[in-house]
C-alpha cells in the first residue's frame, strides 16, 4: 500500500471509542445515467397507462393515478435528495401539461411538486416488520394523499368552494386513489429493485 493510498483511507476512516476504525459512508450527491433513465422510462410509462387503460380500473370514482405512482416508484427505486425528488414532481407536473392527461393541466405543477417532496422526505424513515419493508406502501399512499388534496384545494379555492367541503367531497376520491396507487408501487418496488440490483 503506498503512501497516498493511506491517507486517502485516512481520510475517509475515523477511529471510533472502542478503538475501531470505522469508514464513513459518503452520501449520494446526484443520480447516475441509470437512475435518470430509470425516472424518464417509469414517467413515460405513467403517461401512457394514465392515456390508456387508467379508466378501465375505475371504481365509484377511485382508479389509479399511474403518474403519481410512478414518479413515487421512481424516488422509492434511485432515492434522490429532497431537492431532486422536487424535481421530479416538477417535470412530472410538465408532463401533465398534456391536455390529454388532465383537465387542468397547471394544477398538476404544485400538486405533483408537493407529492414528490413528501416522496422524498418519507423514503428516509425505515419501516420494516421483520423482512417486510413497508416504506413504499406507507410512502406512496402519503405522498398520493398530498397530492390529491393539493389539487383539490387549488380547483375548490378557485371555484370558490369551502375547504371543508373540498375535503369531504374528495375524501374517497383522494384515498382511494392512494390505496390503489401504494398496492400498485408496492408489488412493483421488490422485484424491481432486485432488477436493478438496488439496496436500501
Amino acid at each position: 500500500m503506498t503512501q497516498n493510498e493511506i491517507g486517502i483511507k485516512d481520510a475517509n476512516s475515523t477511529v471510533s471509542p472502542t478503538g475501531k476504525r470505522e469508514v464513513k459512508v459518503e452520501e449520494k450527491k446526484g443520480l447516475s445515467v441509470q437512475d435518470l433513465i430509470l425516472v424518464a422510462v417509469l414517467l413515460a410509462a405513467g403517461a401512457v397507462l394514465k392515456l390508456t387503460v387508467s379508466s378501465v380500473f375505475s371504481f365509484a370514482g377511485m382508479k389509479p393515478n399511474f403518474m403519481i405512482a410512478m414518479y413515487c416508484l421512481a424516488i422509492i427505486l434511485v432515492r434522490p435528495n429532497v431537492g431532486q425528488a422536487v424535481i421530479i414532481g416538477l417535470i412530472t407536473g410538465l408532463i401533465s401539461q398534456i391536455p390529454m392527461l388532465n383537465a387542468t393541466p397547471w394544477v398538476n405543477i404544485p400538486s405533483e411538486m408537493l407529492g414528490a417532496l413528501a416522496c422524498g422526505l418519507l423514503i428516509h424513515i425505515p419501516l420494516k416488520i421483520s423482512k417486510l419493508d413497508l416504506n413504499p406502501l406507507v410512502t406512496t399512499f402519503l405522498s398520493t394523499v398530498v397530492s390529491g388534496y393539493t389539487f383539490a384545494i387549488i380547483v375548490g379555492l378557485m371555484n370558490g368552494l369551502d375547504l371543508t367541503a373540498v375535503f369531504v367531497t374528495y375524501a374517497v376520491m383522494v384515498f382511494g386513489t392512494a390505496l390503489i396507487n401504494c398496492i400498485l408501487v408496492e408489488i412493483l418496488t421488490l422485484p424491481l429493485k432486485k432488477v436493478l440490483k438496488k439496496t436500501n
